[in-house]
């Protein structure tokens, strides 16, 4: 079976450097590909070195809501500088209403001159909405999209708005996450996706499995622990069990959905 990343961050910088030994043990583990999302201009770099220097790892390029206040005169310009040098993706862009004191007011602009990129280059769009999905809808109906589609990024939205993304071009990516027990909720809602949307990711470092499905226990300098790449595994066969499906069968389906969405990148 093959494995493909939907969404994480190889590139941080909690990872000390240890990005070629998670990338080994991806491969080991049958992971085929990954999507590597940059957040903000300062990590663009990282992202388009880590790119040129393994196959395995597919390049996107955006800014982020929560990093907005860093992003210089220039940022767009950088941007489509990035998306020129290599093939990638535009991500993770996105809204946000969710984090506490993050000015709402910039966002929207930033959000639409990316995804507007995105439409002209019909690159495949990585998406962040925490508590903005009604809007978030309004603006991607109303607004050019990528013909190719984009992902919603550990989508969490409510069930009953999936469809209307979906006719709008939208895949949806299930975290690791979302197998902890107090997401039933999250997890429901992937019973409602269609079969030829639905992406996985592990969002690594972040989003965390529950203790007991974790495949590679990682711990960042800090002593704190973090989510290793090599993960998607766990992910993939935790998804399975919920869907009642057999993870060779689900393995197959996202596979097909990845390339339909990333393919040629």
């Amino acid at each position: 079976m093959k494995f493909y990343d939907a969404h994480n961050h190889l590139h941080d910088d909690r990872f000390s450097g240890r990005q070629s030994e998670l990338l080994a043990a991806c491969e080991k583990a049958g992971i085929a590909r990954m999507v590597v999302n940059g957040a903000c201009e300062s990590d663009w770099p990282q992202v388009l070195a880590l790119a040129r220097a393994n196959s395995i790892v597919l390049p996107s390029f955006g800014h982020h809501p929560w990093y907005l206040s860093e992003r210089t005169p220039d940022w767009l310009a950088n941007l489509e500088k990035f998306l020129d040098a290599i093939p990638s993706a535009v991500g993770e862009i996105g809204l946000d209403r969710w984090k506490p004191d993050l000015p709402y007011e910039p966002q929207e602009e930033v959000f639409l001159a990316q995804l507007r990129i995105a439409a002209e280059r019909n690159l495949p769009a990585s998406i962040h909405c925490l508590q903005a999905w009604g809007r978030l809808h309004e603006l991607l109906r109303d607004n050019p999209r990528p013909a190719r589609g984009f992902v919603l990024h550990s989508f969490g939205g409510p069930a009953e708005m999936i469809p209307a993304f979906a006719k709008l071009g939208a895949y949806f990516s299930f975290p690791g996450y979302f197998l902890h027990e107090r997401k039933l909720r999250q997890r429901e809602s992937f019973e409602q996706v269609p079969p030829d949307r639905l992406l996985i990711e592990t969002d690594a470092p972040d989003q965390h499995l529950p203790e007991e499905k974790i495949l590679h226990p990682l711990t960042g300098a800090n002593g704190k622990p973090l989510n290793h790449t090599a993960n998607l595994g766990a992910v993939y066969a935790g998804l399975a069990e919920f869907l009642c499906e057999q993870v060779a069968s689900l393995a197959a389906r996202v596979e097909e959905n990845f390339q339909r969405v990333f393919g040629g990148l």
